[in-house]
């Protein structure tokens, strides 16, 4: 019926044969274009026609096929404030907490919790505005509990999936633990609960980086290694549903610095607060909270090497700025890997769009606070995507 281009590979998109339609996407997570297509399919079969089908045309080698369109992605992060209610925030180089509102909680002495709206609401104002994907991000998993024991945050999804149709992220809290009464969850059971409650993918952080740390230690020594939840979970869902989110932050290096052979060295953009003019990008867990050697390219190559499907680079010096993505860290970790890059941090501007897919090889860009605040909007990315040529999706 159908043929598409990616990554310069020609193939057959869509196939028909007698009353079975069989296609290479998902036409329940494309958008209102999907919900026509099994609209066609069901008022086929209700009227007999089914087996009138006509192919379309296929293309000659000198014809351009369709190619996939470069996704513009909207990131929830999603906690409890310190009301106990589950809203949507955003901080600034992760810190979410308001720094000059003026009103401080009795329990932390801090600002208040960014409330920038309810996740479910807004999340199908998303995708009604536009958005290719969505992404639930719980923010403070990694402080204790399990994805099982939170009502919530899976009420949330559930209520989502009802309504959007484009692909649902979820990330947070996707490891092994230790739940109420002493019962025991591996990482494969979290993650099998978020896709039962309508998530597409999955996205592994923190534990990520400790798989990474093993398998680079295996590779150096030798000797056995545990199966790590992303292998567990990429082995019975499939690599397309496993994304790798990556915290980076800079670590500037002085002339007199002997780097760390293990670490790849970058000149960014941005110049140290000492005029340093080289940098790694050191990876963390827990939220950008604690440091680990391993850096952002090293633990791409092994995301890839364990079974991830894609990488959702984000970069905390970034992150809050709205001053743009860091292209120099999005190019080394494209050029790293052969699997699609999410670019994240740092989108303030409908340019910072066009800069990054025109730039570097991201198959898609991320933001969250531009959207939330309303001060771009997703169209508004769409129209200037279009404006410089790049392929976009439109939903009319």
């Amino acid at each position: 019926l159908t043929s598409t281009e990616y990554g310069g590979v020609r193939y057959v998109s869509a196939i028909q044969k007698g009353n079975v339609v069989a296609m290479q996407f998902h036409p329940e997570k494309s958008g209102q274009a999907g919900l026509n297509i099994i609209q066609g399919f069901l008022e086929a079969v209700q009227n007999k026609t089914l087996s009138q089908t006509v192919p379309l045309p296929t293309p000659s080698l000198t014809q351009t096929y369709p190619q996939l369109v470069k996704r513009v992605v909207v990131a929830l992060d999603v906690r409890t404030n310190d009301s106990g209610d589950l809203v949507v925030t955003k901080g600034d180089q992760y810190d979410v907490r308001e720094k000059d509102s003026g009103e401080t909680t009795e329990a932390s002495g801090r600002g208040n919790v960014r409330n920038l709206g309810k996740p479910v609401s807004l999340a199908e104002r998303y995708y009604n505005e536009g958005a290719d994907e969505i992404a639930f991000l719980n923010i403070t998993s990694f402080r204790g509990g399990g994805v099982l024991e939170d009502a919530p945050m899976l009420q949330v999804l559930e209520a989502a999936s009802e309504h959007i149709f484009v692909p649902l992220t979820v990330g947070g809290g996707i490891r092994s633990y230790v739940g109420q009464g002493g019962v025991e969850y591996s990482a494969l059971e979290v993650a099998s609960r978020y896709f039962r409650a309508g998530a597409d993918k999955i996205s592994i952080g923190s534990d990520a980086v400790y798989a990474a740390e093993a398998y680079w230690k295996q590779k150096e020594s030798g000797g056995e290694r545990n199966t790590t939840s992303l292998e567990a979970i990429s082995q019975v869902y499939g690599v397309q549903a496993v994304v790798v989110s990556i915290d980076p932050k800079r670590v500037y290096l002085s002339s007199s610095d002997v780097p760390d052979s293990k670490h790849t060295v970058l000149t960014p953009t941005q110049i140290g607060p000492n005029g340093e003019t080289s940098c790694y990008y050191q990876c963390t867990v827990k939220g950008g909270r604690e440091k680990r050697p391993i850096d952002a390219i090293a633990l791409a190559r092994a995301a890839e090497a364990l079974g991830a499907g894609e990488i959702m680079l984000n970069c905390i010096d970034m992150d809050g700025t709205c001053s743009g993505y860091d292209l120099v860290l999005m190019n080394a970790v494209c050029d790293a890997v052969s699997i699609p890059v999410i670019a994240s941090s740092g989108a303030g501007t409908v340019e910072h769009f066009g800069e990054v897919f025109e730039k570097t090889k991201v198959k898609a860009a991320l933001a969250a606070g531009m959207f939330h605040r309303k001060e771009v909007g997703i169209d508004e990315v769409k129209s200037h995507m279009e404006g410089r040529g790049l392929p976009t999706r439109r939903t009319a």
